[in-house]
């Protein structure tokens, strides 16, 4: 049931964020994403797991950790910037791991800014947009 997998592999998820800070949730219980990219970073969790690159004990302290370094400088904590902690977690398992370098990674969201300030108003955000790519 390919369904009940989804189902298993989120309720994972949930409940590994759940002892660190909960997903944010809409009044039907699902997640909530603000932006696309929120979304992608969730997803983006589930498959890199499901790769094998991390245990779900090393996500929870990755994400404990973000979250932390965050708050140490002054995150405002009101839930606006959870899934930037999501995605500071997973540069640093990708980095740890030694799947991608710092300089790597910075060169990959500096494509993506530049790709995004291309991309006229209302179309999809795509790298190939990346007028040095």
């Amino acid at each position: 049931m390919p369904g009940r997998a989804t189902l298993s592999r989120y309720e994972d998820l949930a409940r590994v964020a759940a002892d660190v800070s909960p997903i944010l949730r809409g009044d039907d219980g699902e997640p909530v994403f603000r932006e696309p990219w929120e979304a992608q970073a969730f997803a983006m969790t589930l498959v890199l797991y499901e790769q094998g690159l991390f245990t779900w004990t090393e996500w929870a302290t990755a994400l404990s950790a973000a979250i932390k370094q965050a708050q140490g400088v002054g995150d405002c904590d009101d839930g606006l910037t959870y899934y930037q902690h999501w995605l500071a977690a997973i540069e640093q398992l990708v980095g740890d791991k030694g799947i991608a370098t710092e300089q790597a990674l910075a060169a990959r969201r500096d494509a993506w800014d530049r790709a995004a300030h291309a991309t006229p108003h209302g179309q999809p955000i795509l790298l190939e947009n990346d007028p040095l790519g």
